[in-house]
This record gives C-alpha cells, sequence and structure tokens, in this order.
C-alpha cells in the first residue's frame, strides 16, 4: 500500500491533474469533497479522454487548451469503490476480482484517504511471498 496520497479537490480544474500526473509516477489521484473525505478516484485514462489529445502539442488551439479548463468532478464517477484501512487481504483481493479495478483507496473511519492499494502491490506481495519459500 502507498500512504504517498496525493489528492485533488472535486471542483479543482485539469490543469491540476495534468501537473500532478506530470510531476509524479503514479496512475491515480483520490479526489476529495470539502469534508476532506474521498469522493472519486480519477485515473490516467480518466483524465486523457477527457482533454483534447493536441493538449501538449504546439498546434494546439485556444479551444484545444480550454479543455484542461474542465472541473474534476465533470469527469469522475462519484461513487469510488474503497476499503478500510483494517481490512484484511482477502477483502482487498475480493474487492479487486469483484470490481475490476486498478486501484484500490483505502480510507479510514472519517472516509478520509490514507493510502491506496494498486494491483501492482499485490503482485509484488505474492513475489515476495514465493520467493521466501
Amino acid at each position: 500500500m502507498s500512504k504517498n496520497v496525493i489528492t485533488v479537490h472535486i471542483d479543482d480544474r485539469l490543469v491540476k491533474v495534468k501537473e500532478l500526473f506530470e510531476q509524479n509516477s503514479f496512475h491515480h489521484l483520490m479526489v476529495i469533497n470539502d469534508k476532506g473525505e474521498l469522493a472519486a478516484v480519477i485515473s490516467d485514462r480518466d483524465y486523457t479522454k477527457a482533454i483534447h489529445p493536441n493538449i501538449d502539442k504546439p498546434s494546439a488551439t485556444v479551444k484545444d487548451l480550454a479543455t484542461l479548463n474542465k472541473r474534476v468532478h465533470q469527469i469522475v464517477k462519484r461513487e469510488a469503490v474503497v476499503i478500510a484501512e483494517h481490512a484484511s487481504l482477502k477483502a482487498v483481493i475480493q474487492i479487486f476480482y469483484e470490481n475490476k479495478i486498478s486501484c484500490l483507496p483505502v480510507v479510514d473511519s472519517n472516509k478520509r484517504p490514507v493510502g491506496v492499494i494498486s494491483w501492482r502491490d499485490i503482485l509484488k506481495w505474492l513475489y515476495e511471498k514465493a520467493n521466501k519459500q
């Protein structure tokens, strides 16, 4: 589980999302509401679908660049699949399996994001476990 949780507010503009994805090597951002509760998850795929493909090209027009003014809430699904911070590995795997997701936000009892588990984290754990035997 990664405890380095970087968040964006549900009303932030996609230009902020762009900057965070460019500055960091992850594929998901946690989206919070005014109370700091997890409201959604935005993936790099969600972001890429929402912007114009010419954004980073010299030929980008004002209209192309305007797609960066969209707000996060305009492109995310509001019901994030989450898990409590003290859940079992079995519960984590079950949620991944049943929901066909690539990351699982970990929330505390106040629904605030405290971590994120990716399918890579599970594979890493399995790899390490297999190599200990």
